[in-house]
């Protein structure tokens, strides 16, 4: 087990060299650049954006760049400068790391929680009243795009009278120091990105638990566990068993599904996320601060799957033992 780990972790190495390769690759292939925004600014002589690209190392060869991006990021653990914020960029994204880790990591725990159960049940109970309600409710999930969803549930939230829709906290609490007030004022708010993100996730993992439980009880080895004499009880812990185990398989890829997920969400619930940050980025040629947030995506991916590879082999000891 140890083995396989260390294993894993040695390859997240050149993984993480070619996700670096591709993601300035991609970059590059945008046209333009930073500066090339006040190409038709008056006021900026021709002069100023010689200087401004020399500065910025935009005049260099795009290896040399490149050379230089990873060089920092080895030796002094500096993910580069943004051009639009004239700040680091691994302290622009610590600012908004904070809030896109607590809504993604709470939103994975609430699907998780609801989806189990609701798929089970509908397995359990299949062709059932609560069977439809549930299979309704998945296709629905799935179907409605977060930001639409986002947008009707602020509008039901205005016809009702709320005088605070979107964001994390009221205009009173934004800046202050934490207190009694602020916190509820936080779970005033916190219910709706939580909702609008993670219904699709919910209605995707419930389906995909009630598919499971209905292979699992046809199977043969479930006939085979009535046969002996064991109680429905214990059959049905045994099948759930077996049935989690594609669950568990595909939770690596919801934690990266979630952080890159809700881009156009939070820009319309205006949360201070990093959704926002990576599109305004995006929109000014901020090519370091892009890299970065696709690193950390492709960290996080890389180390979901191992998170998921190592919880599978905990549950079935059929693959531990392989």
């Amino acid at each position: 087990m140890w083995a396989f780990i260390i294993r894993r972790i040695l390859i997240m190495i050149p993984m993480m060299i070619l996700a670096s390769i591709i993601c300035f690759v991609i970059i590059e292939l945008q046209p333009g650049d930073f500066v090339s925004q006040y190409l038709d600014n008056p006021r900026i002589s021709p002069e100023q954006i010689r200087l401004l690209r020399e500065q910025l190392a935009l005049d260099k060869p795009a290896i040399t760049r490149y050379f230089m991006w990873v060089k920092g990021i080895v030796t002094k653990g500096d993910f580069g400068y943004s051009f639009a914020y004239q700040r680091p960029v691994g302290d622009l994204i610590w600012e908004r790391m904070g809030w896109t880790v607590i809504i993604a990591l709470v939103t994975i725990a609430l699907q998780w929680v609801l989806a189990v159960p609701m798929g089970i049940y509908s397995a359990l109970h299949p062709y059932s009243p609560g069977d439809y309600v549930m299979t309704f409710t998945g296709f629905l999930g799935i179907s409605i795009p977060d930001f639409f969803f986002a947008l009707i549930l602020m509008f039901f939230m205005l016809k009702m009278g709320s005088t605070s829709v979107g964001g994390l906290f009221s205009t009173q609490f934004i800046g202050a120091p934490w207190t009694w007030a602020k916190f509820l004022d936080l779970l005033k708010h916190l219910w709706m990105p939580l909702v609008v993100v993670g219904v699709s996730g919910l209605a995707g993992l419930m389906r995909v638990m009630r598919g499971n439980m209905l292979d699992i009880i046809g199977s043969p080895f479930i006939t085979s566990l009535r046969a002996y004499g064991l109680d429905e009880k214990t059959v049905r812990r045994h099948a759930i068993k077996n049935a989690l185990n594609p669950m568990v398989s595909i939770a690596g890829s919801e934690l990266p599904n979630v952080f890159s997920g809700t881009i156009i969400t939070a820009i319309v619930l205006n949360l201070p996320t990093m959704g926002p940050f990576f599109y305004n980025a995006l929109l000014n040629h901020d090519q370091y601060l892009v890299m970065a947030f696709l690193m950390f995506i492709a960290l996080i991916t890389q180390i979901g799957n191992l998170l998921a590879d190592i919880a599978l082999a905990l549950l079935d000891p059929r693959i531990r033992m392989s």
